[in-house]
Protein backbone atom coordinates (compact mmCIF):
# COMPACT_ATOMS: atom_id res chain seq x y z
CA UNK A 1 0.00 0.00 0.00
CA UNK A 2 1.39 3.78 -0.97
CA UNK A 3 0.12 6.18 1.47
CA UNK A 4 0.82 9.73 1.13
CA UNK A 5 1.14 11.71 4.02
CA UNK A 6 0.66 15.53 4.00
CA UNK A 7 2.14 16.99 7.65
CA UNK A 8 3.86 21.04 7.57
CA UNK A 9 5.65 20.26 10.12
CA UNK A 10 7.59 17.20 10.07
CA UNK A 11 10.47 16.83 13.16
CA UNK A 12 12.78 13.95 14.21
CA UNK A 13 14.22 12.89 17.45
CA UNK A 14 17.37 15.22 16.82
CA UNK A 15 14.74 18.35 17.03
CA UNK A 16 12.63 19.59 20.91
CA UNK A 17 9.75 18.69 19.53
CA UNK A 18 7.26 15.19 19.46
CA UNK A 19 8.16 12.58 16.80
CA UNK A 20 4.49 11.06 16.55
CA UNK A 21 4.31 10.76 12.93
CA UNK A 22 8.62 9.88 12.58
CA UNK A 23 7.66 7.06 15.11
CA UNK A 24 4.28 5.72 13.37
CA UNK A 25 6.48 6.52 9.53
CA UNK A 26 9.42 3.52 11.01
CA UNK A 27 7.17 0.73 11.38
CA UNK A 28 4.89 1.51 8.38
CA UNK A 29 7.42 1.49 5.77
CA UNK A 30 8.40 -1.93 7.35
CA UNK A 31 5.27 -3.19 5.04
CA UNK A 32 3.98 -0.20 2.70
CA UNK A 33 5.36 2.61 0.68
CA UNK A 34 5.54 6.06 2.08
CA UNK A 35 5.73 9.73 0.69
CA UNK A 36 5.78 12.40 3.15
CA UNK A 37 4.94 16.11 1.90
CA UNK A 38 6.36 18.48 4.87
CA UNK A 39 8.13 21.52 4.66
CA UNK A 40 11.42 22.26 5.45
CA UNK A 41 11.21 24.84 8.79
CA UNK A 42 11.87 22.26 11.28
CA UNK A 43 15.15 21.12 9.59
CA UNK A 44 17.52 23.65 10.36
CA UNK A 45 16.48 23.53 13.75
CA UNK A 46 17.97 20.25 14.37
CA UNK A 47 19.64 20.48 17.81
CA UNK A 48 21.78 17.32 16.92
CA UNK A 49 22.71 14.79 14.05
CA UNK A 50 22.01 11.07 15.49
CA UNK A 51 19.27 10.39 13.44
CA UNK A 52 18.01 10.38 9.82
CA UNK A 53 15.94 13.06 8.89
CA UNK A 54 13.19 10.79 7.94
CA UNK A 55 12.85 6.85 8.94
CA UNK A 56 14.91 4.96 6.23
CA UNK A 57 12.62 4.29 3.29
CA UNK A 58 10.65 6.49 3.39
CA UNK A 59 10.01 9.10 0.47
CA UNK A 60 10.64 12.81 1.05
CA UNK A 61 9.07 15.63 -0.70
CA UNK A 62 10.28 18.52 1.20
CA UNK A 63 9.31 22.08 0.09
CA UNK A 64 10.43 25.49 1.44
CA UNK A 65 8.24 27.29 3.63
CA UNK A 66 9.85 29.46 7.00
CA UNK A 67 8.17 28.84 9.94
CA UNK A 68 8.98 29.64 13.53
CA UNK A 69 6.95 29.80 16.93
CA UNK A 70 7.41 33.81 17.66
CA UNK A 71 5.55 34.42 14.03
CA UNK A 72 2.72 37.05 14.29
CA UNK A 73 -0.93 35.92 13.09
CA UNK A 74 0.40 37.64 9.52
CA UNK A 75 3.33 35.76 9.11
CA UNK A 76 1.47 32.28 9.79
CA UNK A 77 -1.56 32.54 7.81
CA UNK A 78 0.89 33.50 5.06
CA UNK A 79 3.41 30.18 5.78
CA UNK A 80 -0.22 28.25 6.28
CA UNK A 81 -1.38 29.16 2.90
CA UNK A 82 2.25 29.24 1.22
CA UNK A 83 2.38 25.46 2.07
CA UNK A 84 -1.12 24.41 1.38
CA UNK A 85 -0.34 25.66 -2.35
CA UNK A 86 2.99 24.21 -2.70
CA UNK A 87 1.83 20.82 -0.98
CA UNK A 88 -1.39 20.59 -3.22
CA UNK A 89 1.22 21.26 -6.16
CA UNK A 90 3.97 18.69 -5.18
CA UNK A 91 0.79 16.24 -4.57
CA UNK A 92 -0.55 16.27 -7.66
CA UNK A 93 2.96 15.23 -8.85
CA UNK A 94 3.55 11.94 -6.88
CA UNK A 95 3.26 8.83 -7.95
CA UNK A 96 -0.48 7.52 -7.72
CA UNK A 97 -0.99 6.53 -3.62
CA UNK A 98 -3.41 3.88 -2.53
CA UNK A 99 -4.56 6.59 0.08
CA UNK A 100 -3.80 10.24 1.60
CA UNK A 101 -3.13 10.66 5.09
CA UNK A 102 -3.49 14.70 5.87
CA UNK A 103 -2.46 16.04 9.07
CA UNK A 104 -4.13 18.98 10.47
CA UNK A 105 -2.59 21.70 12.31
CA UNK A 106 -2.89 24.04 10.43
CA UNK A 107 -6.52 23.55 8.70
CA UNK A 108 -5.10 24.08 5.42
CA UNK A 109 -3.13 20.91 5.22
CA UNK A 110 -5.74 19.28 5.34
CA UNK A 111 -7.51 21.13 2.46
CA UNK A 112 -4.33 19.87 0.45
CA UNK A 113 -4.80 16.75 1.42
CA UNK A 114 -8.32 16.53 0.26
CA UNK A 115 -7.69 17.95 -3.00
CA UNK A 116 -4.81 15.60 -4.05
CA UNK A 117 -7.24 13.06 -3.01
CA UNK A 118 -9.46 14.33 -5.28
CA UNK A 119 -7.41 14.82 -7.99
CA UNK A 120 -5.70 11.08 -7.57
CA UNK A 121 -8.92 9.39 -6.95
CA UNK A 122 -8.09 8.03 -4.05
CA UNK A 123 -9.51 7.85 -0.24
CA UNK A 124 -7.85 10.33 2.48
CA UNK A 125 -7.83 10.17 6.21
CA UNK A 126 -7.97 13.04 8.16
CA UNK A 127 -6.06 13.13 11.41
CA UNK A 128 -7.20 16.09 13.89
CA UNK A 129 -4.68 17.28 16.00
CA UNK A 130 -5.95 20.22 17.34
CA UNK A 131 -9.16 21.57 16.66
CA UNK A 132 -9.38 24.56 14.03
CA UNK A 133 -10.75 26.36 13.59
CA UNK A 134 -11.95 26.80 17.14
CA UNK A 135 -8.32 26.84 18.53
CA UNK A 136 -7.16 30.11 16.29
CA UNK A 137 -10.77 31.74 16.82
CA UNK A 138 -10.87 31.49 20.46
CA UNK A 139 -7.33 33.14 20.70
CA UNK A 140 -8.41 35.87 19.25
CA UNK A 141 -6.90 35.28 15.65
CA UNK A 142 -9.74 35.20 13.33
CA UNK A 143 -11.89 38.27 15.14
CA UNK A 144 -13.88 38.65 11.29
CA UNK A 145 -17.36 37.08 11.42
CA UNK A 146 -17.31 36.36 7.93
CA UNK A 147 -14.14 34.49 8.13
CA UNK A 148 -14.95 32.01 11.22
CA UNK A 149 -18.07 31.33 9.16
CA UNK A 150 -15.67 29.99 6.15
CA UNK A 151 -13.66 28.21 8.44
CA UNK A 152 -15.89 26.83 10.12
CA UNK A 153 -17.38 25.77 6.73
CA UNK A 154 -14.13 24.27 5.61
CA UNK A 155 -13.76 22.62 8.70
CA UNK A 156 -16.94 20.34 8.56
CA UNK A 157 -16.40 19.73 4.26
CA UNK A 158 -13.38 17.93 5.33
CA UNK A 159 -15.00 15.89 7.87
CA UNK A 160 -17.55 14.69 5.49
CA UNK A 161 -14.92 13.93 3.02
CA UNK A 162 -12.49 12.11 4.78
CA UNK A 163 -13.02 8.18 4.20
CA UNK A 164 -11.84 8.33 8.11
CA UNK A 165 -11.19 10.78 10.84
CA UNK A 166 -8.65 10.64 13.77
CA UNK A 167 -9.22 12.43 16.71
CA UNK A 168 -6.23 12.93 19.20
CA UNK A 169 -8.85 13.06 22.19
CA UNK A 170 -12.21 11.57 22.98
CA UNK A 171 -13.13 15.54 23.42
CA UNK A 172 -12.46 15.80 19.86
CA UNK A 173 -14.02 13.24 19.03
CA UNK A 174 -16.89 14.22 20.79
CA UNK A 175 -16.97 17.87 19.24
CA UNK A 176 -16.72 16.41 15.77
CA UNK A 177 -19.63 14.26 16.57
CA UNK A 178 -21.73 17.25 17.36
CA UNK A 179 -21.48 18.27 14.53
CA UNK A 180 -22.74 15.62 12.66
CA UNK A 181 -20.17 13.18 11.85
CA UNK A 182 -20.94 9.22 12.59
CA UNK A 183 -19.17 7.89 15.62
CA UNK A 184 -18.28 5.07 13.02
CA UNK A 185 -16.20 7.37 10.68
CA UNK A 186 -14.13 8.24 13.65
CA UNK A 187 -10.83 6.50 15.90
CA UNK A 188 -9.10 8.37 18.65
CA UNK A 189 -5.38 7.68 18.68
CA UNK A 190 -4.46 10.16 21.23
CA UNK A 191 -0.98 11.91 21.17
CA UNK A 192 1.00 8.96 22.75
CA UNK A 193 4.60 8.73 23.49
CA UNK A 194 7.77 6.21 23.61
CA UNK A 195 7.52 4.25 26.66
CA UNK A 196 10.53 3.04 28.07
CA UNK A 197 10.61 -0.66 29.94
CA UNK A 198 10.90 1.37 33.05
CA UNK A 199 11.40 4.41 34.37
CA UNK A 200 15.01 5.85 36.08
CA UNK A 201 15.98 4.96 39.27
CA UNK A 202 16.26 7.58 42.15
CA UNK A 203 20.07 7.18 42.15
CA UNK A 204 20.21 7.92 38.02
CA UNK A 205 17.61 10.63 38.73
CA UNK A 206 19.41 12.58 41.65
CA UNK A 207 22.62 11.83 38.87
CA UNK A 208 20.88 13.92 36.54
CA UNK A 209 20.10 17.24 38.98
CA UNK A 210 23.65 17.23 40.37
CA UNK A 211 24.64 17.87 37.09
CA UNK A 212 22.44 20.86 36.64
CA UNK A 213 23.10 21.91 40.25
CA UNK A 214 20.07 20.89 41.49
CA UNK A 215 21.10 18.27 43.96
CA UNK A 216 18.18 17.55 46.35
CA UNK A 217 15.94 19.85 45.16
CA UNK A 218 12.44 19.20 43.99
CA UNK A 219 11.83 19.96 40.62
CA UNK A 220 8.75 21.36 38.73
CA UNK A 221 9.63 21.21 35.42
CA UNK A 222 7.60 23.07 32.66
CA UNK A 223 9.47 21.58 29.03
CA UNK A 224 7.60 22.77 25.82
CA UNK A 225 6.48 25.72 23.90
CA UNK A 226 6.09 29.04 25.58
CA UNK A 227 3.45 29.76 23.65
CA UNK A 228 0.45 32.16 24.13
CA UNK A 229 -1.54 29.96 24.95
CA UNK A 230 0.54 27.62 27.59
CA UNK A 231 0.17 30.45 30.53
CA UNK A 232 3.28 30.97 31.01
CA UNK A 233 2.94 34.38 33.40
CA UNK A 234 0.95 32.18 35.82
CA UNK A 235 4.00 29.97 36.21
CA UNK A 236 6.63 32.29 36.37
CA UNK A 237 3.97 33.91 39.40
CA UNK A 238 3.66 30.45 40.84
CA UNK A 239 7.43 30.70 41.08
CA UNK A 240 7.31 33.61 42.91
CA UNK A 241 4.90 32.91 45.22
CA UNK A 242 7.17 29.57 46.36
CA UNK A 243 10.51 31.56 46.76
CA UNK A 244 10.63 31.44 50.59
CA UNK A 245 11.09 27.69 49.77
CA UNK A 246 14.20 26.61 48.79
CA UNK A 247 13.74 23.54 48.17
CA UNK A 248 11.13 23.93 45.41
CA UNK A 249 12.95 25.33 42.05
CA UNK A 250 11.14 24.99 38.93
CA UNK A 251 13.09 24.44 35.52
CA UNK A 252 11.48 25.53 32.31
CA UNK A 253 13.16 24.23 28.98
CA UNK A 254 11.64 25.37 25.39
CA UNK A 255 11.25 28.28 23.54
CA UNK A 256 8.52 30.42 22.12
CA UNK A 257 6.46 33.81 22.67
CA UNK A 258 6.79 33.97 26.34
CA UNK A 259 10.96 33.23 26.18
CA UNK A 260 11.58 36.98 27.09
CA UNK A 261 9.68 37.07 30.09
CA UNK A 262 11.29 33.80 31.86
CA UNK A 263 14.11 35.47 31.02
CA UNK A 264 13.40 38.19 32.92
CA UNK A 265 12.04 36.12 35.93
CA UNK A 266 15.31 33.81 36.04
CA UNK A 267 17.53 36.92 36.46
CA UNK A 268 15.02 38.26 39.61
CA UNK A 269 13.89 34.65 41.18
CA UNK A 270 16.49 31.93 43.14
CA UNK A 271 14.18 29.43 42.28
CA UNK A 272 14.18 29.51 38.56
CA UNK A 273 16.52 27.73 35.94
CA UNK A 274 16.03 28.32 32.11
CA UNK A 275 17.23 25.52 30.14
CA UNK A 276 17.60 25.59 26.06
CA UNK A 277 15.25 23.23 23.96
CA UNK A 278 16.40 19.61 24.09
CA UNK A 279 16.63 16.93 21.11
CA UNK A 280 13.49 14.84 21.20
CA UNK A 281 15.75 11.51 22.85
CA UNK A 282 17.33 13.63 25.68
CA UNK A 283 13.38 14.36 26.89
CA UNK A 284 12.40 11.67 29.11
CA UNK A 285 15.95 11.62 31.07
CA UNK A 286 14.79 15.23 31.51
CA UNK A 287 11.11 14.40 32.62
CA UNK A 288 12.81 11.98 34.90
CA UNK A 289 14.42 13.84 37.41
CA UNK A 290 11.79 16.38 37.67
CA UNK A 291 9.14 15.77 40.94
CA UNK A 292 6.54 16.63 38.88
CA UNK A 293 5.82 18.18 35.31
CA UNK A 294 3.58 21.14 34.11
CA UNK A 295 1.01 20.87 31.34
CA UNK A 296 -0.38 24.20 31.25
CA UNK A 297 -2.90 26.28 29.63
CA UNK A 298 -4.75 29.48 29.59
CA UNK A 299 -8.54 29.09 30.16
CA UNK A 300 -10.36 28.47 26.68
CA UNK A 301 -12.94 25.49 26.19
CA UNK A 302 -11.05 24.38 23.00
CA UNK A 303 -7.80 23.52 25.02
CA UNK A 304 -10.17 21.02 27.23
CA UNK A 305 -10.46 18.71 24.14
CA UNK A 306 -6.25 19.01 23.59
CA UNK A 307 -3.86 16.17 23.51
CA UNK A 308 -0.44 17.64 24.55
CA UNK A 309 2.64 15.83 23.85
CA UNK A 310 4.44 16.70 26.97
CA UNK A 311 1.48 14.97 29.18
CA UNK A 312 2.67 11.59 27.56
CA UNK A 313 6.02 12.12 27.85
CA UNK A 314 6.16 12.58 31.69
CA UNK A 315 3.47 9.68 32.30
CA UNK A 316 6.06 7.98 29.84
CA UNK A 317 9.11 9.07 32.73
CA UNK A 318 7.29 8.07 35.40
CA UNK A 319 6.56 11.59 36.48
CA UNK A 320 2.90 13.21 37.88
CA UNK A 321 1.79 15.53 35.60
CA UNK A 322 0.24 18.51 37.05
CA UNK A 323 -3.19 19.89 34.66
CA UNK A 324 -4.59 22.89 34.71
CA UNK A 325 -7.80 22.44 32.05
CA UNK A 326 -11.01 20.76 32.81
CA UNK A 327 -11.67 18.01 30.31
CA UNK A 328 -10.34 14.33 29.79
CA UNK A 329 -6.59 15.47 30.95
CA UNK A 330 -8.39 16.30 34.37
CA UNK A 331 -10.02 13.05 34.70
CA UNK A 332 -7.31 10.94 33.73
CA UNK A 333 -5.09 12.13 36.55
CA UNK A 334 -7.01 12.12 38.62
CA UNK A 335 -9.01 8.62 37.63
CA UNK A 336 -5.03 7.04 37.54
CA UNK A 337 -3.85 9.29 40.66
CA UNK A 338 -0.66 10.04 38.46
CA UNK A 339 -0.83 13.49 39.05
CA UNK A 340 -3.29 16.48 39.58
CA UNK A 341 -5.73 19.46 38.64
CA UNK A 342 -5.44 22.89 39.22
CA UNK A 343 -7.31 25.86 37.78
CA UNK A 344 -6.05 27.66 35.05
CA UNK A 345 -4.90 31.43 35.51
CA UNK A 346 -4.36 30.56 39.65
CA UNK A 347 -1.15 30.66 40.40
CA UNK A 348 -1.65 30.78 43.84
CA UNK A 349 -3.65 27.72 43.83
CA UNK A 350 -0.95 26.08 41.89
CA UNK A 351 1.60 27.00 44.66
CA UNK A 352 -0.12 26.17 47.30
CA UNK A 353 -1.05 22.39 46.02
CA UNK A 354 2.99 22.37 44.66
CA UNK A 355 3.71 23.18 48.64
CA UNK A 356 1.28 20.55 50.01
CA UNK A 357 1.62 17.53 47.63
CA UNK A 358 5.52 17.76 47.20
CA UNK A 359 5.55 17.57 51.13
CA UNK A 360 4.36 13.73 50.64
CA UNK A 361 6.89 11.73 49.61
CA UNK A 362 4.11 8.26 49.71
CA UNK A 363 1.93 9.77 47.30
CA UNK A 364 4.04 10.92 45.31
CA UNK A 365 5.76 7.74 45.04
CA UNK A 366 2.86 6.52 44.07
CA UNK A 367 1.66 8.42 41.48
CA UNK A 368 5.31 7.77 39.87
CA UNK A 369 4.39 4.30 39.44
CA UNK A 370 0.94 5.04 38.35
CA UNK A 371 2.28 7.15 36.00
CA UNK A 372 4.75 4.71 34.07
CA UNK A 373 1.90 2.05 34.13
CA UNK A 374 -0.75 4.07 32.65
CA UNK A 375 1.70 5.37 29.73
CA UNK A 376 2.67 1.62 29.11
CA UNK A 377 -1.06 0.42 29.03
CA UNK A 378 -2.49 3.36 26.81
CA UNK A 379 -0.55 5.60 25.49
CA UNK A 380 2.65 3.51 23.73
CA UNK A 381 2.70 4.89 19.75
CA UNK A 382 3.81 1.61 18.43
CA UNK A 383 1.12 -0.40 20.60
CA UNK A 384 -1.07 2.33 17.85
CA UNK A 385 0.61 1.74 15.08
CA UNK A 386 -1.84 -1.55 14.18
CA UNK A 387 -4.83 0.41 14.57
CA UNK A 388 -3.68 3.32 12.35
CA UNK A 389 -2.55 0.47 9.45
CA UNK A 390 -6.03 -0.78 9.77
CA UNK A 391 -8.04 2.50 9.51
CA UNK A 392 -5.74 3.42 5.87
CA UNK A 393 -6.45 -0.62 4.97
CA UNK A 394 -10.15 -0.39 5.32
CA UNK A 395 -10.34 3.11 3.58
CA UNK A 396 -8.68 1.52 0.50
CA UNK A 397 -10.53 -1.10 0.49
CA UNK A 398 -14.05 0.69 0.80
CA UNK A 399 -13.02 2.93 -2.28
Amino acid sequence: MHIALFHQYHHNPDCAATCRHYTFMAELVKRHQITLITSNAWESKRLTQLYDWVPPGVELVSVPVPYHNKMGIGQRVKAFGEFAVKALLAGRKIAKPDVIWGVSTPLTTAWAAARVAKYHQVPWVFEVQDLWPSFPIQMGAVPFKPAQKLLYHLEKSLYQSAAHIIPLSMGMEQYISSLGIPAQKMTTLVNGTEVPERPLSFTEREALREKLGLAGKQVVLYAGTYGRANDIPMLVQAAELLQNHPQIHFVFAGQGFDEPLLQSAAQKQQNILMLPPQPRHQMLELFSMAAVSLVSFIDLPVLAANSPGKLFDSLAAGTPVVVTNPGWTKDLVETHHCGWYSPAGNAEALANSLLMRLQNQAELETMRENAHSVAQEQFDRLQMVPKLERIFTEAVSRK
